[in-house]
């Protein structure tokens, strides 16, 4: 018996709909695509006429793997009509009215009917609904809708604020971190100009510069004519027209310290010794009244003859400590009076010159040894002294300066007949006695003046706050078009572009390390170079040196006059090294080979060539070399040996001072060197059999 399988009739209605529909869809799917062709190939045709809208489609067949499909309508009146019928046509059948979505095409925004079709696998809940036709899936425009509201721009969409790409900040320029922390009285110290100078007049009683009449005669005798620019500027300082700010003592108003950066031969030492000597004539006790501080022994013995030149027939008293004599023999020359507990102190010397390490071994172990009546304390050489930390000798001598601020239980010493025992103390510590105190008494000040010298000055503020100084004055010798330029004649100095003589030429030869001995004497002798000093690195470089040359010599000079050479270093003793100093002095030393040593503050007149045999380690000791010629006014030439793994650090230390240009280079060819090759051949074979003798001795 066969079954029969009842099927509803709108089931079997709806699925022969569905397949209606579907044909209806799939024609309506290709128009769509011709319309899309057409508007692209002819867009200002129908630029104003045509809305672009994209509606999402779901499909199931395979023909249909787009999600989104793209809706071309033309707005032409019959669209109107035939949505009339479609309207009319969904009352009829009680369809839903279709919902509406938002359509954009470009910047237009309308609102259009869309239905989305059912998929061909649809759930059975859903065959008895009507398919809808192809004709519902166009988008529908409203008859009220205003064209001109297409072409209105929409309002973007929000975004996120828009931020900068991070940028790394400039760094600060040299001059930006050079005036950082600078001293308020550096920023205002005086610029003063190498070429000024004042003649010295023996006519008026009352000179300009403060000198009296009997210290300018003196000069006269000595041959000074005039003074140089740092003289000129520092007397009128040191030496006020007002005899009252010219005491020995001033508690009430003590004088300002005063700084000079000035290059090296520029008269930095009778600046200072003529105002000491001027001042310290109208003393009538002795005391230790002036202090100058040295780096060496050699620039001690130099400072020591420049007071005992100018101050002739003054009567004052001048000592030394330097070490070269013993502790008891100094003792014996600088205290008078060796009577304990004496709270003014003792002193033999009205002027001492000393080295920082001996000073303070008196200080320490030196009874009555005093510094409170000290009216100047003078520091050469200057940002030397200051880098070195021997015992806090800076610290200890400032110290010593001030008076304490409580008194002492020490009391001085009677004599045998009950009087009171001659004891002087320094205004400043006066309240050390057992005096009577007052509300009126004024406070007292030290009356000592330090004044700091130096062709490189230092610029940290550190050390400079260091020194305690008390209204500091500061003066800086540099030429005008250093000064002119932009940064300032301060920043220059802080930045350690140093100032030359305008006298002095500067020359630099890149050679091989090989041949830097046979450069040398290719030098000394096709430029004529006489009583020249040669810098070398060590004390051991300057004796092979000294001996390499003397062979070179003997090689050359056959039957002729060879030239001498000599070395001066640490390793010669004290006497030794006078000795020497002394020949060079009376010309009878054509070279003296010297290591760092001598470089600075020595003045030897008749030097007109400075060599560098080796390249100096900072800018710095290059100033201090090249500054022991070309003093005074005289010309000189300098003469820097450079290694060629060492020139590119000698021209960035150059161009980092600003010397650059200033230094000329001289090219060597081989040919120029030729003649003076095998004597150099035959020199280096006799030293390495002298250095061999000597290993095997």
């Amino acid at each position: 018996m066969a079954v029969t399988e009842l099927v509803p009739n709108g089931a079997e209605d709806g699925s022969k709909e569905k397949t209606k529909a579907k044909k209806r869809y799939l024609k309506a799917k290709k128009e769509r695509r011709k319309k899309r062709k057409s508007t692209t190939s002819a867009p200002t045709a129908a630029k104003s006429r045509d809305v672009t809208a994209d509606v999402d489609v779901g499909s199931s067949a395979s023909s249909e793997k787009d999600n989104v499909e793209e809706v071309v309508v033309e707005v032409t009146p019959p669209v109107k009509e035939k949505k009339a019928k479609k309207e009319k046509k969904r009352d009829a059948d009680g369809e839903r009215p279709r919902k509406r979505r938002k359509v954009q095409e470009g910047d237009a925004v309308n609102e259009a009917p869309v239905e989305i079709p059912s998929s061909p696998v649809a759930s059975p809940s859903r065959h008895s609904s009507p398919e809808p036709d192809a004709a519902n899936v166009a988008a529908t425009v409203d008859d009220t809708m205003d064209l001109d509201a297409l072409n209105t721009p929409a309002p973007e969409e929000s975004a996120l604020p828009s931020f900068p790409q991070p940028t790394q900040p400039a760094a600060p320029s040299r001059i930006e971190l050079a005036s950082q922390g600078l001293d308020t009285a550096l920023a205002q110290a005086r610029i003063i100009d190498p070429t000024l100078t004042s003649a010295i007049s023996l006519e008026s009683q009352d000179d300009s510069s403060g000198l009296s009449l009997k210290t300018r005669t003196r000069l006269k005798e000595l041959g000074i004519t005039e003074l140089f620019a740092v003289q000129t500027t520092l007397l009128p300082l040191l030496l006020p027209l007002d005899p009252l700010k010219r005491s020995l003592y001033l508690p009430y108003d003590p004088p300002s310290d005063i700084c000079v950066s000035a290059p090296t031969g520029s008269g930095k030492t009778l600046a200072y010794v003529l105002p000491i000597v001027e001042t310290l004539s109208a003393r009538v006790v002795t005391r230790l009244r002036a202090l100058i501080v040295l780096p060496t022994r050699d620039l001690v013995a130099q400072v020591r003859e420049t007071l005992e030149e100018v101050g002739k027939g003054r009567g004052l008293k001048i000592g030394t400590a330097t070490g070269q004599h013993s502790f008891a023999h100094e003792q014996s020359q600088l205290i008078a009076d060796k009577s304990p507990g004496l709270l003014g102190g003792s002193s033999k010397v009205d002027i001492l010159i000393c080295t920082p390490g001996r000073l303070i071994d008196h200080l320490n172990g030196t009874s009555n040894f005093s510094l409170q009546h000290l009216r100047y304390l003078v520091i050469d050489e200057a940002d030397r002294l200051l880098a070195q930390s021997f015992q806090d000798w800076l610290v200890r001598v400032l110290a010593a300066t001030r008076p304490p601020p409580e008194p002492t239980t020490a009391s001085s010493p009677v004599e045998t007949d009950g009087l009171p025992y001659p004891d002087a103390l320094a205004p400043a510590h006066t309240h050390l006695l057992p005096t009577i105190s007052t509300d009126i008494d004024e406070p007292k000040a030290s009356s000592c003046q330090k004044l700091l010298f130096s062709a490189t000055l230092m610029s940290d503020p550190a050390k400079l706050r260091a020194l305690d100084l008390r209204d500091p004055q500061y003066v800086i010798l540099q030429s005008a078009g250093a000064g002119a330029e932009a940064s300032g004649g301060v920043l220059d100095v802080v930045m350690e572009k140093f100032s030359m003589p305008s006298t002095l030429s500067e020359h630099m030869l890149v050679c091989d390390a090989a041949r830097k001995p046979l450069m040398l004497f290719w030098l000394v002798l096709q430029h004529d170079v006489r009583g020249a000093l040669v810098f070398t690195k060590s004390a051991e470089s300057t004796a092979r040196l000294v001996r390499l040359f003397e062979f070179f010599e003997a090689a050359r000079a056959v039957g002729g006059k060879p030239l001498v050479a000599r070395a001066y270093s640490s390793d010669l003793g004290a006497a030794e090294r006078k000795a020497t100093l002394e020949a060079f002095k009376n010309r009878e030393i054509d070279l003296l080979v010297a290591s760092d040593l001598i470089s600075r503050g020595i003045d030897i007149a008749h030097v007109a060539h400075v060599v560098s045999y080796d390249v100096p380690v900072d800018m710095r000791k290059y100033v201090h070399r090249v500054g022991r010629t070309a003093r005074a006014g005289r010309k000189g030439d300098a003469w820097t040996l450079v290694e060629e793994q060492e020139a590119r650090y000698f021209k960035e230390m150059l161009r980092g001072a600003g010397r650059t240009e200033a230094v000329a280079r001289v090219r060597v060819s081989d040919k120029q060197l030729e003649p003076f090759t095998g004597f150099y051949t035959d020199a280096l074979q006799k030293l390495r059999e002298a250095y061999a003798r000597e290993k095997a001795d």
